[in-house]
């Protein structure tokens, strides 16, 4: 796909902004001027991204925002593309631009944060005797891939991650914590929380498993399974040696699948893993219950 004429962006950056909402004005109409679709957040802490258009729309939309000195260092991870990955463009403003919902206890990653670790440290990091891997993503994430040995909380939501570190991690530490997400925005709240909770040695997956993916050295090793993405990719490749495996297994018949989708019961809308023969046969459902549910709706 190297040469295809679109491309996905995903970024983030922690910095203030005085007026979000002015802010977002002027952004949405850069990015309606360069037909770019997406999903962005915006917050007075700062930008969280993602957003795809043809390479000479994402050119100048990154061109314009270095040109903004607050975000003149930005990192922008690119991924070529066979079309737009969005349906629309969708620009929100937030209190939070990753919601970990700690009210009069929230801080800012620009003060407070783990260790950033390269992805050959991460590596080498990883290797060590004693070290706790902390996913700091959704269970309908890691469950389709994961560092190997990693600790997948089963959370459905990112606010849930203070409660269960106080539940399960309090007794930890004095360990050495390596935290990582699917592009690094969450780890850096996350890492900075850990320490905020006296845990003394914390390091995060600078540009997290996106970037370890495309990083020569590491060639993504030591991931098993692949990454989940916002986008309609939803399944994107991390490891790329040979010892690379499909972790992720069908609801219904427990093959090893990668297909992704939600129950067709819109009460539910639970991500699932379903093959296409099962689904096929058996609907797009997680279960009997949700499948009755909808075909009584249908009259059937």
């Amino acid at each position: 796909m190297a040469d295809s004429e679109f491309q996905i962006l995903l970024y983030y950056k922690y910095v203030p902004i005085d007026d979000p909402e002015a802010f977002h004005q002027c952004h949405r109409a850069l990015c309606e001027r360069l037909g770019l679709r997406g999903r962005i957040l915006i917050g007075d802490e700062g930008i969280n991204g993602t957003v795809s258009g043809t390479k000479a729309a994402t050119g100048e939309y990154m061109k314009e925002v270095h040109a903004d000195e607050r975000f003149s260092d930005l990192v922008f991870k690119v991924d070529p593309h066979d079309g737009h990955a969005f349906p629309k463009l969708s620009i929100k403003v937030r209190k939070e631009i990753v919601s970990l919902h700690l009210g009069g206890e929230d801080f800012s990653p620009e003060k407070t944060t783990g260790k950033r670790l390269s992805p050959e440290e991460w590596k080498a990091a990883m290797e060590e005797e004693g070290v706790l891997i902390l996913d700091g993503r959704n269970d309908y994430e890691s469950d389709l891939g994961r560092f190997k040995g990693a600790i997948c909380p089963p959370l459905r939501n990112f606010r849930e991650f203070p409660d269960w570190i106080r539940q399960n991690l309090a007794d930890q530490k004095d360990k050495k914590i390596l935290t990582y997400c699917t592009g690094g925005i969450r780890c850096e709240k996350l890492s900075g929380f850990l320490l905020r909770e006296g845990f003394t040695d914390v390091s995060q997956l600078e540009g997290g498993i996106v970037t370890y993916g495309r990083d020569p050295a590491t060639k993504g090793e030591g991931f098993e399974g692949k990454c989940f993405v916002f986008d309609e990719r939803i399944v994107a490749d991390v490891n790329r040696t040979e010892t690379a495996i499909t972790i992720s297994k069908c609801r219904a018949c427990n093959e090893a699948s990668e297909c992704y989708v939600n129950c067709l019961n819109k009460a539910c809308n639970m991500k699932i893993f379903l093959c296409e023969r099962c689904e096929a046969e058996k609907g797009r459902f997680c279960g009997d219950e949700c499948r009755s549910v909808v075909m009584e709706k249908r009259g059937e």
